[in-house]
Order: C-alpha cells, then structure tokens, then sequence
C-alpha cells in the first residue's frame, strides 16, 4: 500500500466507484486501482458494493486495502469508504457465470451511487462493468448502464461518449439493432448530440471544439445513390449548428473521418450509430478508452469492456482501464470544483 500521508476525508467525495456484476472482473480491478492510489486519492474516493465482496477481492489481487462502512469512515485514517450495498442474505453469486443475483446487485449498486450523488455525497460516478443478460434476469430491463442511469435520474436521453487521447467519438444511437439506429438519424437527434458533445469539451476547457459528424451510408450516399439520409438529416442538422456558431463539420464519409481525426483535425466525431464509432475508438486505443455518458444530470465514466467471466476471480484481471476511467473522473469532478 502506498505509505504517503492521507488527507482530510471531505463530505463530498470526488468520485464513487460501483462494483458491477460481482460475478466479473470489476470488484478486482477497483482493488488494483485503489491500490495504486495515494492515499490522498483514496481519501478522495469511495467505492459502493458489499464489504465482503471488496475484502475478498482484494486478497485476490494481493491489495492491502481496509474497507469501511461510509458511515465509520475517519479523517486521517487510509481505509476505503464503502457505500454498502449487501449480498441478500442466502443468495450465492457464482464465479464467471450469469444469475440473477448478480444482476441485481449490480443494479443496486448503481442506484446507490446516485442516490449518493444526488444526496451531495459524491461529485462522478466510476462504474465497473456489468453484464446485460444478468442485469435482465434479476428484472431489470435496461440496454446498459446508460439507459438505466437515464432512467434513474429521469433524464429524457443521454449519449455514450468513447473518449481517448487519439481518438473520442459520441453516438447518435448505441445499444439498438442497426435498422433501429437509421431510423435515430434525424436533424433533432443529430443537433442533441453535438450540443452535448460540445458542452462536455467546453467544461473540459476546450474553448473552441472541433467537431465532425460521420455519414450514415457509402460515401455519404454519393448524391443519393446510396441511401438520402445524408442529405437529407444530416447535411441540414449540421448547417443549423453552423449557423449557430458551432464549428461542425459534415457530413464526412466515415471511411476518412476517424482517420482525419486521430490525426488531429477534429477533436470529436459524431458517430450515427455503435459500431461504427466503437470499431475505430478501440482499434486504436482499447486499453485506455473511457467510456462517458453525456445528457445526464450527473457525470459517469466507466471502463470501455465487459466482465471478462472467463477471467474473474482468478488475480489476472487488468486494471489499465478502470484507471483511466478514474482519471478522467477525476478531471470531471476537478472541472466541477473550478
């Protein structure tokens, strides 16, 4: 464990870090992550799960970690404050396999961030990774963490926002089947995801974002052969934000867009759908890309992967992304400060 001297524990903690599935790998990254922190920097955390799962992960992980309940957390002392979520007694949560239980645990772990936050408790949601099937077992009907954070908070949409240091892409639709996501290129979806992408780099303290908006189909639609949905929704969207004073630019054909971009001549692309901003956001950053939800009325970062079930519990889990979503929590709740 790190030996530098622990600060003062504050009401409001700079971030708070959800366990996921139990049944995963986040429980051990989170361990590996708080490990490597200061103690300064744990002082300024809190994790929110169950204890017991956190203790368990961490001698899995060879972390010298003391977890407390939230309540019994001390100034000056370097332990890690639980928001404790606790394991139902009598449900058993298999290592690396789909259940209910763990479903739900990971919902009421998300639940209890916000709660937290909205109480003032915490400034950003750090989120480890859950699994959608299990999420669905336990009754809880959500495409992910995003809707169901959206959900939550009653926010009426949110954007999922990929961001690295080469490359960020914020969608127009994510977890829907590609017919769905045509159906989502309209000019208002459009001019709702620039807008938010354009705050978020804005508070970041980008003055002047740079944005490009990526072509549904082949070339745009090449005049129409191909498909009208670029002329027709994405083209006037982006003029209208032009107009505003946005600098947007657009359509662009998404074979060259994500390529101008990583080399530096747009700091965002608009993608119209999952894939097709996903597939180059991890080509070339997989291990360092965060994972952002935009739109809300809290701020979330989460790792960029899934729960790697054939891996969990067993000390091998990599903690590379958890950090970077922790990092870029960390300058969200520095820019909210400021």
């Amino acid at each position: 464990m790190n030996s530098s001297p622990p600060v003062e524990r504050q009401n409001c903690y700079d971030i708070a870090i959800t366990m996921g599935d139990p049944a995963g790998i986040g429980p051990e990254i989170i361990c590996r992550a708080l490990s490597a922190m200061s103690a300064a920097e744990r002082a300024s955390a809190m994790v929110i799960g169950d204890p017991a799962i956190y203790r368990r992960a961490a001698a899995s992980v060879g972390a010298a970690l003391e977890f407390v309940p939230l309540e019994q957390a001390e100034s000056g002392k370097d332990h890690v404050a639980v928001g404790v979520v606790e394991l139902p007694e009598g449900v058993e949560i298999p290592d690396g396999q789909i259940s209910a239980g763990a479903g739900d645990m990971a919902f009421r772990c998300v639940h209890k961030a916000v709660e937290l936050v909205q109480a003032g408790r915490a400034q950003v949601i750090v989120t480890a990774p859950l699994n959608k099937a299990a999420l669905h077992e336990a009754g809880h009907h959500y495409d992910g963490h995003t809707g169901m954070l959206a959900s939550l908070t009653g926010a009426p949409s949110s954007f999922m926002l990929l961001a690295s240091e080469t490359l960020s892409t914020l969608h127009v639709s994510t977890h829907v089947s590609l017919r769905d996501a045509i159906d989502r290129v309209t000019p208002e979806r459009i001019i709702a995801t620039v807008e938010a992408g354009h705050a978020h780099l804005v508070a970041l303290g980008m003055q002047a974002p740079r944005i490009a908006v990526a072509g549904l189909n082949p070339h745009c639609g090449e005049g129409g052969i191909f498909g009208d949905e670029d002329s027709r929704c994405i083209a006037p969207a982006v003029e209208r934000l032009r107009e505003r004073g946005f600098d947007v630019s657009g359509p662009i054909s998404a074979d060259t867009v994500f390529y101008r971009a990583s080399k530096g001549e747009f700091d965002l692309v608009i993608a119209q759908y999952h894939d097709q901003g996903h597939i180059p956001v991890k080509l070339i950053a997989f291990d360092t890309t965060v994972n952002v939800s935009l739109g809300l009325p809290l701020q979330r970062t989460s790792v960029d992967h899934g729960t790697a079930f054939d891996i969990a519990w067993q000390g091998k889990a990599d903690a590379t992304n958890m950090g970077s979503a922790i990092a870029y929590a960390r300058r969200l709740a520095s820019g909210a400060k400021a």
